[in-house]
Order: C-alpha cells, then structure tokens, then sequence
C-alpha cells in the first residue's frame, strides 16, 4: 500500500510526458494578469466585475474540453487498434508462411526467411512513413540491398513491401507450394495489414477542424482573462495564484488533446511503435528458429502431385 501510494506521488510529480512545459507560459501569462488586476483593484480601480461569469458559461467551455479530449482519445485508441491488426496479421502470416510452404528445395527455406523479414519491414516502413521520416538503415537489415534502394524512391513504402510480399505468396502458389484456399487466406491477412496502414493514414491526415480549435483556443483565453475580474474583490492578493492553478487545469486539458490527436510520433505520450517493432521481430525471429515436422517433405510430394495421386483411389 505504501508503495503505491508512493508510485502515485512519483507519477503526479513527473515531468516526462506531462503537458507542464507546453502550458506553463500561458499559466504565467494569466496568473500575472490575474495579479495586475489585483494590484490595480488595490489602488482603487473599478475592476471588480462579478457578472463576468455569465460571458462564458463554465459548462459550455467544459462541454467543449471534454468533446475535444474524448475527439483526441479517439484518435488515439483508433490509431491503437490499427497497431494491434498489424501485430496479429504479421504474426498469422508469419505463421503460416513458416509452416504451411514445404521446403523441397535448399533454397526454400530462405525464401522464407526473407518473406517473414519482409513482413518485419511493412511494419517499420509504416512506422517511418506516419511519422514521415524517410528510407532508413533500419529498414536495410530486413532486405536485399537492391529492394532497399529502391525503397528509398517510393512515396508510400509500406506499399511496397506488400507487393514483394503478395508477389512472393504468388510465386508460391505457382509453384505447388500453396493451395487456392492457402493462397486466400494468406491474402486476407496482407490485405489486413494494408488496411490497418491505411486507418493509420486516415487519422494522421484529417486533423481536427480548424474552426473548432481556433474558437476552442479563443473561448479558453476569454475565460482565463475574465477570472481576475470574477474573484479580485473576494481573493485579493490571491488572485493571480488562483487564476494561475485554473488556467493550468484548463490548458492542460487542452494540451492533452493536442497531444495524442496524433499518436504516431516521438513524444511520451505517443504509441510506442519502436517497442511495438522491436517486439515483432523478436517473434519473427523465434519462429525462424522453429522446424516444423514435414521441413524434409520429398521433391516429387508438391501439391499437383498429391492431388493427381488421390485420383488413384
């Protein structure tokens, strides 16, 4: 109990991740207004104004800031849920393709080992493409050299690699490796990943309505400007303290949703997409390292073949 309570103080108090450093200007802005009204209230102005309150009803401004986090939340959660299909379709895939393509062949095997890296590079290409970074070394390591230059000149990369991959499961099926029904499913599940990109592509280029931050924006500074005036007779010298703490509970909100509206980049409050990569290669790499039974499957046992020898029966 005493370290949770401990864990909570530690959380409260941490900076990282926390929209402190983006509000705090605008905080200060207010509390020294809210302190100038003070001072001149003090010296005999008529600056007291407690019909200031009905200029911006308090409901409304919280209507507002609450739509416009659940808006960004949404965003978020969205972004998400696109994250976690490319997690499960790289994973079915990956599966599939490591134990359902036979491996008559010596050069089967890294045949498949290159489809399953090349499912690890949708992944990191879709990272770098939302976060609009371009072609990386990050991305050499799960290619030949000749695709990786390439890459380098494509518009959408992700795209890309969906082709090698759905050219390669075609190769396949060509071949005899796969069925028409293990030819399908495999298909579904790389168009999966291509609309979980584009779901991710969706929430990055739509933003919030600019009309609506733009008004948002100006009602929070009309509020936070008319506080002074509504309690400088009842606060005092207080007054710019007060204005101070609420202006920072009414900005931080709005930084929040500022903040995760657009999941896909660097910042604490992002999706952690490097760790997400990082823990799809590590199961694409166990997998690798995993030999299905029917590896030694004899040359003249191809699909055609075991369908021409059922007819014997």
């Amino acid at each position: 109990m005493v370290i949770s309570q401990w864990k909570w103080f530690r959380t409260a108090t941490q900076l990282k991740g926390s929209v402190l450093k983006a509000v705090l200007p605008r905080v200060f802005l207010c509390g020294i207004f809210g302190f100038v009204v003070s001072a001149l209230y003090k010296q005999g102005w008529a600056v007291n104004w407690p019909t200031a309150d009905s200029l911006i009803p308090s409901l409304v401004l919280g209507l507002l800031l609450v739509f416009r986090t659940n808006t960004a939340y949404d965003r978020f959660w969205e972004g998400r849920k696109a994250w976690g299909s490319i997690i499960i379709s790289v994973r079915n895939l990956a599966r599939q393709i490591w134990v359902s393509i036979p491996e008559p062949e010596p050069e089967d095997r890294q045949g498949k080992i290159e489809a399953l890296r090349l499912l690890l590079a949708f992944a990191v290409a879709t990272k770098l493409h939302l976060r609009g970074e371009p072609v990386t070394n990050e991305l050499a390591a799960f290619m030949p050299l000749s695709r990786y230059e390439k890459l380098q000149g494509m518009n959408n990369p992700p795209l890309e690699v969906a082709f090698w991959i759905g050219d390669y499961l075609q190769q396949q099926y060509r071949r005899d490796r796969l069925s028409i029904q293990q030819l399908t499913a495999m298909y579904g599940l790389l168009d999966n990943l291509v609309a979980a990109l584009s779901a991710c592509e969706r929430i990055q280029k739509t933003p919030i309505p600019l009309a609506y931050v733009i008004h948002l924006k100006q009602l929070l500074l009309i509020y936070c400007l008319s506080l002074p005036f509504q309690m400088v007779k009842t606060q005092g010298w207080q007054t710019g303290l007060t204005v101070a703490l609420v202006s920072f509970a009414l900005l931080g909100i709005e930084e929040i949703g500022i903040e995760i509206e657009d999941p896909f980049g660097h910042d604490a409050n992002d999706l952690p997409l490097d760790a997400i990569c990082g823990t799809m290669q590590r199961n694409i790499e166990d997998l690798i390292s995993l030999s299905p039974s029917f590896y030694t499957v004899p040359e003249a046992l191809t699909v055609t073949s075991l369908l021409d020898a059922s007819e014997d029966f």
